[in-house]
């Protein structure tokens, strides 16, 4: 196998603001495989709390992890470099990048190599936080590209009103659209703030909230869960399998990301554990390009809920590989995953 890696700037359309900050881009790094003439494409977005704080960490990473070469089978690569402290978000892009050649060289697309059908439920076109007179703007421009349900970051730091006021406008942006609406504090809420605010949100029809405290307050959950007005998913607080059983108990579901695990091997023991506790699942995005979206999108038939939208936002993607289809992100219909990168 001859590995290759592609840094390269991904620039988003309009900024991401979140509890934690705002995203203008950032470079991401791309892997490519190759095997007797078939190559398999992977992608990093790099972040610190998954490993890797920049694209040059994480081929540093991958550099010494694959100097004694890939053999044996994709779930002992992934033990090895999991071993070996590979960062989640460059592991990930490895271990993509070897699903999409395996699925290559079986001529069958990835989706079907693992037993799944091509499907999926309506993606959530993402809000960010931003002031109200923003969002009136932003709205109407992902209703226009086929939104079937939105997902509003909130956890302002300015407070609760804010985020009122905020959501406030979505819902008159959104009115008679018929679109669905979500939320993801990113654990930008008190325990009061979160109590206070998910029945606030409950009376406004929003279907569930995502991460409401931080990442390290697990152990307010089960008060929240007790009294809660809204189904509630855990996302920073969930990272792998093993997580899952310390907080099942207090949560309705889980929202994996291909950049938090690992990539596809750890996504799908994810889905198992979570599924055996009877919770729901979701997959997110960090920000990626159509190469990762389509690895996670080959998955999308084990999801009650899907976010796979980061694509959407850049410009330009530099990659191919996605459909977007009465507001549903599939794969292309190919042998891998379907996304490769253009230039």
């Amino acid at each position: 196998m001859k590995v290759a890696f592609h840094p390269l700037y991904l620039k988003k359309r309009f900024p991401l603001r979140i509890s934690r900050g705002e995203i203008r881009g950032g470079e991401n790094l791309f892997v490519a495989v190759t095997e007797d003439g078939l190559t398999g494409w992977g992608e990093m977005a790099p972040g610190a709390t998954e490993g890797a704080a920049d694209a040059a960490e994480g081929r540093a990473q991958l550099e010494a992890f694959c100097a004694d070469g890939l053999e044996g089978a994709i779930h002992d690569i992934w033990a090895r470099a999991h071993v070996a402290s590979v960062g989640a978000c460059a592991l990930a892009a490895l271990d993509m990048a070897l699903w999409d050649l395996r699925a290559k060289q079986a001529g069958m697309p990835l989706y079907h190599l693992l037993g799944l059908a091509r499907r999926g439920v309506a993606s959530s076109l993402t809000v960010g936080i931003n002031p109200p007179e923003v969002v009136r703007e932003r709205v109407p421009l992902l209703l226009a590209r086929g939104a079937k349900a939105l997902k509003i970051k909130l956890g302002s730091n300015d407070g609760i009103e804010a985020d009122k006021a905020m959501f406030a406008a979505v819902h008159e942006a959104a009115a008679g659209s018929g679109v669905v609406l979500r939320v993801d504090a990113n654990g930008g809420w008190s325990l009061d703030d979160a109590r206070h605010m998910m029945g606030w949100l409950a009376a406004r029809g929003v279907e569930y909230v995502e991460q409401p405290l931080v990442e390290g307050a697990e152990d307010q959950l089960l008060e929240l869960f007790t009294t809660r007005a809204l189904p509630i998913f855990v996302d920073e607080s969930c990272r792998f399998a093993r997580d899952i059983p310390r907080f099942a108990h207090c949560v309705d579901g889980v929202n994996l990301k291909l950049m938090k695990c690992g990539g596809i091997t750890e996504a799908l023991r994810i889905v198992a554990v979570a599924r055996a506790h009877g919770l729901k699942t979701m997959i997110g995005c960090m920000g990626e390009s159509s190469v990762a979206i389509a690895a996670g999108a080959s998955l999308s038939a084990l999801f009650d809920y899907i976010d796979l939208d980061s694509h959407l936002n850049l410009e330009p993607d530099p990659a191919s590989g996605v459909l977007f289809v009465e507001g549903v992100t599939l794969p292309a219909d190919q042998p891998g995953h379907g996304g490769s990168l253009d230039a």
